[in-house]
């Protein structure tokens, strides 16, 4: 099969390239990895070769482009059946595509106060009524999840799936802002940080040395 190869962004920054990326080393599947950096002066030329979006990630396999977080996750899922990308059960996967979608369109408030950044520590820097209220629905949705298909393993369905992926940069998140949340809520976001994969982002993150963005503060 021809090789996959994801075109993502800075790790440092890019939390949508990280979704797909950890999706795919998680099940382990063999793809090349074409990294952009953003915000510089050809950063959108560049990224149009690979897709007219102009925005990563985009994913290339064969003579198909998926570009999306999340599209590229479900194309995954299609084009690798055998790989348990979603959880098996009727209920738990209606669950998970519910709050990957939910992660995909919403928490506004956090992304723009708490943009990820996984090089630097800012405690408590962008909190405001607006970014808890974010906090606090994310929080109830690993409660819910963990509560009720999570007995089993350390991750939202007990094993690893989509949906931890796209909330693994929230866990980013709350690790560089030092964001208090409740014990359970703790565990998980401990689990997702003990995955070797985002140990290597995060190293891989820290390593780069691009021109500081307008989200470095």
């Amino acid at each position: 099969m021809p090789q996959l190869t994801l075109v993502i962004g800075n790790k440092n920054y890019s939390s949508w390239s990280l979704r797909p990326w950890l999706v795919m080393k998680q099940f382990g599947l063999k793809f090349e990895e074409i990294r952009i950096p953003l915000y510089s002066s050809d950063s959108l030329s560049e990224l149009q070769q690979y897709s007219s979006s102009g925005k990563v990630p985009v994913l290339l396999h064969n003579n198909i482009t998926v570009w999306d977080s999340l599209a590229i996750c479900e194309y995954l899922a299609e084009t690798f059946p055998h790989l348990p990308c979603w959880p098996e059960n009727t209920n738990a996967r209606a669950l998970a595509r519910s709050i990957s979608a939910e992660m995909h369109s919403g928490f506004q408030m956090l992304r723009q106060n708490m943009p990820m950044n996984c090089r630097n520590k800012y405690p408590g820097k962008g909190w405001d009524l607006g970014v808890q209220k974010d906090i606090n629905r994310i929080t109830s949705i690993w409660q819910e999840c963990l509560q009720s298909f999570g007995a089993n393993g350390k991750f939202l369905f007990g094993n690893f799936t989509i949906a931890d992926a796209m909330f693994a940069p929230v866990v980013l998140r709350f690790l560089t802002y030092d964001v208090q949340i409740d014990s359970i809520s703790r565990n998980y976001v401990e689990a997702i940080l003990e995955l070797p994969a985002i140990q290597d982002w995060i190293t891989a993150a820290k390593g780069e040395f691009e021109v500081i963005s307008k989200f470095e503060f």
